[in-house]
């Protein structure tokens, strides 16, 4: 048996690197952007997000014999030394099982286990997700794996359990949206700022207001008073708006810190502020509702929120869609400001023209290194699973020559790992939505957002330096 990688099932990890705090990224969510969908931070996390959805599909494929599977999920402020005994004392019982081949693999990922936790002097502050063992690959061959890393974010949840597969259900857990919502409940009698995160409410702040009525007076009366009365309403917009920034945009980011807004209430007073000079243009951006409710204070909020479910449960849903209807926005007027496929996509990107790079999440396509056998010419192609199966993409259709594979990764792992050199940033799509299934189908599931106008074809001749691009069309 020999220690791998595990490169085709959709792990990445090397055990020689994956200690180093480069390989356990940490990022920390900021608010969306509605066109753009994220900016560098949360591009961050939706590629650690991504890349979890991968780690976990591939665990949950992995079956080994016996119960030489080991799980182990520490978090935040647990002691390297307690798992340490821990598996000292699981080793001791493991040496006395019955069957030998069973015992030496349980007793081999334990010893894995504990090699990996010495690189760690204590736990990292989301806590530490190790999963070894020896699992049995698609030819029937035994693999030793070991994947060790920090996740995105802290992971409540303490396991330790050896078995025929590895557990998932906590990985999975981190991957339940966490976005905080902002709700403003505005009614002729005060204002309310509350937030939703999960399915955890807080009231941040309420304040009453003791507007004048309208009344039967005429003549000049009536006049001065429906002045006062539209003073007091001015000043009471202009207050809400301010707590509004105050209460939502972080100020040490100048961003929002929450990933969307609804103005709620029982008169036209959640319009006004929607709809006025004085409330904060990047607060506007991130209306998600205006919703009528039958009440202010906290059974309005309580009734907003209930109004919103749909769309807070679809918030990504809705971000998706609107990134890609902008995208084909781009393509109706014919702005020239768009690329398509595998091959313009990468042409753009390496022109740095690529401001938005938008990838399909399941987008099937590996790219090779390869090496020309007689003229080691270096020469790079991106193919699918049907071209994959065609030899005669590994030879020179000129020669005849065998091309040799050096190096053979996700196209989508590539990009995750690279986009940050083109300068653009990255969004995984689903086909979920009518828009992403359009773009999956129609446009193979690849394409940007380009910063200026650009004519592809005309730049043709720029493929031609030893690179070799395979559109997947």
């Amino acid at each position: 048996m020999s220690e791998n990688k595990f490169d085709s099932k959709g792990f990445n990890h090397n055990p020689k690197t994956d200690s180093s705090p480069s390989c356990r990224r940490r990022s920390s969510s900021s608010s969306d952007n509605f066109v753009t969908m994220s900016d560098g931070q949360e591009t961050d996390k939706n590629i650690e997000i991504w890349k979890i959805k991968k780690l976990i599909k591939a665990l949950e494929a992995a079956r080994g014999n016996g119960t030489s599977m080991i799980s182990l999920i520490m978090p935040p402020r647990d002691q390297i030394s307690r798992v340490t005994k821990m598996l000292g004392d699981e080793f001791g019982t493991a040496s006395n099982i019955k069957s030998r081949v069973n015992r030496q693999s349980v007793l081999g990922a334990i010893t894995s286990a504990q090699q990996r936790l010495k690189l760690y002097n204590k736990v990292p502050p989301n806590g530490l997700v190790l999963y070894t063992g020896t699992i049995l690959t698609d030819d029937g061959k035994e693999k030793k794996v070991t994947i060790d890393f920090e996740p995105f974010k802290p992971i409540n949840a303490s396991l330790y359990l050896c078995d025929n597969k590895f557990h998932t259900e906590a990985l999975s857990e981190l991957l339940e949206s966490d976005d905080k919502f902002g709700f403003i409940v505005m009614d002729g009698n005060g204002t309310l700022f509350g937030t939703l995160s999960g399915n955890t409410r807080e009231v941040l702040h309420k304040f009453t207001v003791d507007l004048p009525k309208k009344h039967g007076r005429g003549g000049q009366s009536a006049l001065r008073f429906a002045r006062l009365r539209m003073e007091k309403r001015h000043n009471y917009v202009r207050k809400t708006a301010e707590l509004a920034t105050q209460f939502y945009i972080n100020p040490a980011t100048s961003q929002p810190n929450v990933s969307g807004l609804i103005l709620a209430g029982s008169a036209d007073f959640k319009t006004e502020l929607s709809q006025s000079d004085m409330f904060d243009p990047r607060l506007q951006a991130k209306i998600l509702n205006v919703v009528d409710v039958s009440y202010g204070g906290e059974n309005g909020f309580n009734q907003a929120i209930e109004l919103s479910s749909e769309i807070l449960a679809n918030v990504k849903f809705i971000q998706e869609k609107r990134l890609i209807g902008k995208y084909f926005e781009e393509i109706s007027q014919d702005t020239g400001k768009y690329v398509f496929g595998v091959e313009d996509t990468l042409k753009s990107l390496e022109m740095g023209a690529v401001e938005i790079l938008i990838v399909w999440e399941n987008l099937d396509i590996n790219r090779y290194v390869l090496k020309h056998s007689a003229t080691s010419e270096i020469i790079i192609k991106h193919l699918n699973k049907e071209q994959e199966a065609d030899q005669s993409n590994f030879r020179d259709p000129e020669t005849n020559a065998e091309l040799e594979v050096q190096e053979k990764t996700s196209l989508l792992e590539w990009f995750a790992n690279e986009y940050k050199k083109f300068g653009c940033t990255l969004e995984f799509v689903t086909n979920k939505s009518q828009e992403g299934s359009q773009f999956c189908r129609g446009f193979g599931g690849i394409g940007g957002i380009l910063r200026y106008q650009l004519d592809i074809r005309s730049f043709d001749d720029l493929s031609d330096d030893g690179e070799n691009y395979d559109s997947d069309e």
